[in-house]
């Protein structure tokens, strides 16, 4: 087992600790020289790293998905953690224990898998249950679904994230429906448990998380359609209108046609889907950044670009018990243009001004 993890690295003290390289970048100083770019990882998250010396030495030592055993320190640079890399060896896959460097879900996938097997067979719809049947009784399918992750790095970016994320999204989908009546909740539940189903293949989760070419090429709405256009049929007593607005959830889930989403949502199952999906994706993410925030002081986080703002730190917050604390982080914005000077006119052209503005107002006496 690992001694030190990357949630737990102090700061500004030498630590030496063995990583995952989920990325690499091989970039230039404004020297010319070389340095480094990584992110490394382990199971309890992700740290952005520099090497800034002797990189000509060692860059072409090890690659992305290769383990490493790393010198160095954390440090904070512009508000973010940055662990600054003086040492770096590449090391086997015999010299660690693989379970140290994937995060996983909290809940146990097998505990998962039977509760989505329990909500599938709570359906009412007996057309809707055998699909979902059908999908989930196939053993390569099962398999992947307990292990994907549900994104890359967004939220739920771990192994078991896909179905942890579809379970809450099952469990909101039942409040939503005892709050609007008239919703199908079978409906939504089959959308909650297929929107993402083209993640097990759109995604690469054998090391670090990456893109399949199929997902990089498909996507996984694509990708989710086939799956589902396959299960179908094999099930030829299934309504078509009812496939027509399944396909439609999948298609419309991420709301926006500038989001990915081929459609809008047009009904209100849609609808609802897409918001709570949003919903519980958005949380995911906050939830990640305030935990991988922890190391840092203050009672905000950093900006988080797919949030587009930072978050703060609640508990922190509450806890500091200060009447003032310093203002979020901002994205870099273009600086304003300097006003242009003041243009001279003759005395002509002040005349012609003053006669196409017309009168002024009339004053009070």
């Amino acid at each position: 087992m690992k001694s030190l993890y990357a949630s737990d690295l102090p700061l500004n003290q030498p630590v030496t600790a063995t990583f995952l390289v989920h990325s690499k970048e091989v970039r230039q100083k404004k020297t010319g020289e070389p340095y480094l770019s990584l992110v490394l990882g382990d199971r309890t998250g992700e740290l952005d790293a520099k090497m800034w010396e002797n990189v000509a030495e060692v860059m072409d030592t090890f690659d992305r998905d290769d383990f490493v055993r790393v010198k160095g320190q954390l440090i904070v640079y512009q508000n973010r953690p940055q662990f600054t890399i003086h040492k770096v060896q590449r090391l086997s896959e015999s010299d660690v224990e693989l379970e140290d460097f994937f995060p996983v879900s909290a809940r146990d996938p097998e505990e998962m898998f039977a509760e989505l097997r329990s909500i599938v067979g709570g359906m009412q719809n007996r057309h809707l249950r055998a699909l979902l049947e059908s999908v989930f009784g196939d053993e390569q399918i099962a398999a992947l679904y307990r292990k994907a992750p549900a994104a890359k790095s967004v939220h739920h970016a771990y192994l078991g994230g896909l179905l942890e994320h579809a379970l809450s999204l099952c469990a909101l989908c039942r409040f939503a429906a005892s709050h609007y009546k008239d919703l199908d909740l079978d409906l939504l539940l089959a959308g909650a448990l297929l929107h993402d189903i083209g993640k097990i293949y759109e995604l690469d989760y054998s090391r670090s998380i990456s893109y399949t070419t199929e997902g990089q090429l498909l996507g996984h709405i694509a990708l989710g359609l086939r799956m589902l256009d396959e299960k179908l049929r094999c099930l030829p007593d299934f309504p078509p209108k009812l496939r027509t607005l399944l396909e439609h959830m999948i298609l419309s889930h991420h709301g926006h046609l500038e989001f990915g989403s081929p459609k809008e949502p047009m009904f209100p199952e849609a609808l609802v889907l897409h918001a709570l999906d949003d919903l519980d994706a958005k949380m995911g993410c906050m939830h990640s950044l305030v935990a991988r925030d922890k190391q840092l002081e203050g009672e905000w986080t950093g900006f988080s670009a797919p949030l587009e703002r930072s978050v703060l730190k609640m508990n922190r917050y509450l806890e500091n018990g200060r009447p003032e604390s310093p203002a979020p982080q901002a994205p870099p914005t273009a600086k304003a243009a300097p006003a242009s000077p003041p243009k001279r006119t003759t005395a002509f052209g002040e005349k012609l001004l003053s006669a196409l503005q017309g009168p002024g107002p009339a004053q009070e006496g």
